[in-house]
């Protein structure tokens, strides 16, 4: 990896993806370039410089110059910040993606199935157990523990749900609507195969993958199908209506305009369940949880992870911090 020369003229470097390149060595015809994408995860715009002292010609000058890395194909660490082109000239704002940590346990619930994301742990993550002994002890008592989620029986699990939507007032809170080109309808979420499963939320049934690439991170489509109420992944944010006009419910950390409800379940690996190998491998062993008064103290191995998230309209990403532990 090294950086290019941008000190004059303007220079394109592109690669394949790993798929790509896996078809191109097929040799079977089934290597067509169908989709290209750009980044500018080393630009810092604040360099702008509105004062700069040769004119406005200058203005920009420092982000052209700016270094940037020569393009290779590791997947988890290259375009983390799409650029995307909207055709659009009457926008003033634009969507984002945003964890609904209100619908969920610990907060002001109306959906008592979603998950918060909680410091229980002090990891900052949401917290997923890979046995019946690890999920015992933070299901015990009346509630399960903030941030946590059974991840060896789905009937048990909650969801992870993101919101998405204009997150300001400016433009009223009237639904965005499926059909409007700003609406999520579809996302890709990607993760470590190794460690964890997608789960469809309503039928507790595994979702099907897309790709696994040689980093063995999987990725998973889904899409609105049809009738919304027919697609199981996706619902709309509920608003309450007063004298005719939508208010925001306060369940949802949109502020402005509404698109789409969109959750998934995640299931912890046989590995997981049934080794060791894994936390030894890629964790630790050192996590020690005092749960309160109705919950028992206990000692836990642990994996860190992520969940990654991104709209297929938007190019908007999440990432999800995940620990999958088991007790000791």
């Amino acid at each position: 990896m090294a950086f290019l020369d941008n000190s004059g003229d303007i220079i394109l470097d592109a690669v394949l993806t790993d798929t790509g390149r896996k078809r191109l060595a097929k040799g079977d015809g089934s290597f067509r370039i169908t989709k290209f994408a750009f980044g500018d995860d080393e630009i810092n715009y604040n360099l702008y410089d509105y004062n700069h002292a040769s004119g406005s010609a200058y203005f920009d000058l420092n982000i052209l110059q700016s270094p940037v890395f020569e393009a290779f194909t590791n997947n988890t660490s290259v375009i983390k910040s799409k650029l995307l082109t909207i055709a659009r000239t009457d926008l003033l704002y634009l969507p984002v993606v945003k964890l609904n940590f209100q619908a969920g346990p610990g907060g002001a619930t109306t959906d008592p199935t979603a998950v918060q994301l909680a410091n229980t742990t002090n990891s900052g993550s949401y917290v997923i157990s890979t046995n019946s002994a690890t999920s015992d002890i933070f299901t015990s008592g009346s509630n399960q523990s903030p941030g946590f989620t059974v991840g060896n029986n789905m009937s048990q699990a909650r969801p992870i749900v993101f919101d998405q939507g204009i997150d300001n007032n400016a433009l009223g809170l009237a639904p965005l609507g499926v059909a409007n080109t700003l609406t999520e309808t579809a996302y890709v979420v990607e993760i470590d195969n190794r460690l964890g499963v997608i789960v469809n939320p309503d039928t507790n049934e595994d979702h099907r993958v897309s790709f696994v690439d040689d980093d063995q991170i999987a990725s998973y489509y889904m899409s609105v199908q049809g009738n919304l109420q027919q697609s199981t992944f996706f619902d709309r944010i509920p608003q309450n209506v007063e004298n005719g006009t939508a208010t925001s419910n306060g369940i949802s950390p949109i502020a402005g305009r509404p698109g789409l409800s969109f959750s998934f379940k995640v299931r912890s690996t046989d590995n997981l369940a049934g080794s060791n190998y894994l936390f030894d491998t890629l964790g630790a062993s050192d996590m020690v949880l005092s749960l309160g008064a109705t919950k028992p103290q206990g000692s836990f191995r642990y994996v860190d992870s992520t969940i990654r998230v991104t709209g297929f309209t938007t190019g908007y990403r999440v990432d999800i911090p995940v620990r999958f532990i088991k007790l000791i």
